[in-house]
């Protein structure tokens, strides 16, 4: 018996890596009775081209339907479409709650002008404070920026998200020129983009396996309750012992440790705005029956 990852689904057939192999196996026919459906990046037991056991998942994504996913390259345009930290902050908070570490790549920085660039930096530097991955180079898709990524995403599964438009399979493309992947210009009447998403498969592309199609779209909604939201953010979640109650909101409660670092500067304010909306979407929400 062996044990690999699944890099390819095909019609009932199952593409297992095994030691830099590739095996090519069919799955047993009690997994469907037992409600078992192997996807991409599970990792299996398998002998003589039969599955024989997935192992269990440690997260499993929607789009792309993606199991045991260790990074996610957060591809955010600086511009066209314009930077929202809004929308970063959703992504990141989406990885957070499935424990995938994000690397923000920051695509696009070549339509910025020297003071558009320059009023970048704070932010670059507040994520980085944080504790998170940052890539924000001109150009955008430089070698040494490229080696730079492939270098964080070594011995990981990998998969890519962002805005449509951002710049998700551009970025798929300079990493994996063969790939030739279809790429969505911005509808510059609508400013948004459209999907050039398709079927799933894990590349090996340097030491990483990385997820072909762009995706992780579980960032719109928020299923989680106010008391989870705050932990996380990692920076509120290392201030929350501080703060004077027990189970503080970090909302309007006195002796709150992480509002004093909002207004000392040391939590970034924008994230902090962001946390307050979140909050208000998820109170609001209405329950799912």
């Amino acid at each position: 018996m062996q044990q690999g990852i699944i890099q390819q689904s095909l019609s009932g057939f199952f593409d297992v890596l095994c030691d830099g192999a590739v095996y090519r196996t069919r799955g047993r026919g009690n997994f469907r009775k037992r409600g078992i459906k192997p996807i991409v990046g599970d990792q299996v037991e398998f002998a003589d081209g039969y599955l024989l056991k997935v192992l269990p998942r440690k997260n499993q994504l929607r789009r792309p339907p993606v199991a045991n996913v260790d990074q996610a390259v957060v591809v955010t345009a600086a511009k066209q479409p314009k930077f929202s930290s809004n929308l970063l902050d959703r992504q990141l908070i989406a990885l957070e709650k499935q424990a995938i570490e994000p690397i923000i790549y920051f695509s696009k920085t070549d339509l910025l002008n020297d003071d558009e660039w320059q009023d970048l930096q704070p932010l670059l530097a507040g994520y980085r404070a944080i504790g998170y991955a940052v890539i924000a180079q001109r150009p955008p898709f430089g070698q040494t920026t490229l080696d730079q990524l492939q270098q964080l995403l070594s011995h990981h599964i990998v998969t890519m998200m962002g805005q449509t438009g951002a710049g998700k399979s551009t970025l798929l493309n300079h990493l994996a020129p063969e790939l030739n992947l279809a790429t969505g210009e911005v509808s510059q009447a609508l400013k948004r983009g459209r999907h050039t998403t398709r079927k799933v498969s894990l590349m090996t592309i340097g030491e990483a396996l990385i997820a072909d199609t762009p995706g992780f779209s579980s960032y719109e909604d928020f299923d989680m309750d106010v008391t989870e939201l705050s932990k996380l953010f990692p920076e509120m979640r290392q201030l929350a012992p501080e703060c004077k109650f027990r189970g503080c909101l970090h909302l309007k409660e006195p002796g709150c440790a992480v509002k004093n670092a909002v207004e000392h500067g040391t939590i970034m304010k924008s994230r902090y705005d962001n946390y307050v909306q979140f909050n208000e979407l998820i109170v609001s929400q209405k329950p799912n029956y």
